[in-house]
Parts: structure tokens; sequence; C-alpha cells
């Protein structure tokens, strides 16, 4: 599925998350929040997630680095289940809280796939971009991490095809 278009043309996402969006890039993006009707924002209503995706596009036109620092914030906005403990547990339970913060229709997701001790693999099919989930990927792993002592790394894999070259989806590896 190509970035910035939604699945479906109802599909919503809730208000606590495009706080993420002032979070990452700062008040200077709320005329572009405004544009979208998506500014003021209210936590528990329901805005379309094209005019959303909308917001996206032309802040990444700005700087890409503003999605990355957006999807950086989302952790910290959305709802989370509230059982997870591990940074297994949290890189699963992301395609979890991305379903309890969109709704109406189909909305793609995020799976994970252990692939040993210290290590997964995330594909995002979705129709976030992919610099944003390059961010929220990251600072789940931050946030979930046993000790701010563990280095880890996520990287996007580019020897297959993704949305940056027109595929449905990315993947990334992730390690630590």
């Amino acid at each position: 599925m190509a970035e910035y278009i939604s699945i479906s043309p109802d599909v919503e996402v809730i208000g606590g998350v495009i706080n993420a969006v002032i979070a990452g890039v700062g008040d200077e993006c709320i005329p572009i929040l405004e544009k979208y009707n998506l500014y003021p924002i209210i936590n528990e209503k329901w805005y379309k997630q094209q005019d959303f995706l909308n917001a996206f596009k032309e802040l990444n036109e700005g700087n890409f680095l503003n999605l990355v620092a957006i999807g950086m914030r989302i952790p910290d906005n959305a709802i989370w289940p509230p059982d997870v403990k591990t940074v297994h547990d949290a890189l699963a339970s992301i395609n979890v809280a991305y379903q309890m913060n969109n709704r109406n229709g189909e909305i793609g997701g995020y799976y994970y796939t252990q692939t040993g001790p210290n290590s997964g693999t995330m594909v995002c099919k979705n129709p976030f971009p992919s610099n944003f989930d390059y961010g929220l990927i990251y600072r789940t792993v931050q946030k979930f991490r046993e000790s701010t002592d563990i280095q880890f790394v996520v990287k996007r894999d580019d020897s297959i095809p993704n949305r940056l070259t027109g595929a449905d989806s990315c993947t990334y590896n992730i390690s630590w």
C-alpha cells in the first residue's frame, strides 16, 4: 500500500496520537494540523486518518526527519496494552496498539517476528510513511529495553522492495 493514502476513506485515528505531531515537531506544525482539521486536538475524538496522512505528507516536504521525530513520540502518546514488559512484547504489541488507535475499516498493520533472543523483524504494511515507522520502532525499543545501557539497532531492509520504492510494506531488522 502506498505511503500517505488511507486504505479506506472511513478510517479514523484517535486524537491522542495526533499529540505526537506537536511533541515531535513543535508548535510550528499547528498551521498544518489546522489546515487538515486536526487542531485543536481533543484526545478522545476520532479524526479522519487521511487528514492525518495529508498532514504527514506536508510535514515530510519540509524535512523527512519530522516524520522520524513524530514516530518517536507515538509510544509516549498512544494507548498500549497493559501487559507489555519486554522489547519483544512491545514490538509484538505495536500492531495491537495500532489497532486500538485506528478504526473503521482496513488499516493495515505491523507484523513482528522474533528472530533470536535479542532480535526481530518488523513488517510495516500500512499507509504511514517509512520514516515515521522507523521512529516508532526505534522509540519502542528504546522505551522498553531492560536497561539504558543496552545498545540497539533498527535498520530498514533495503535489499527487498519497500514503500519508498513502491512496494506495499517496509521491513525493519531490529537487534539489541
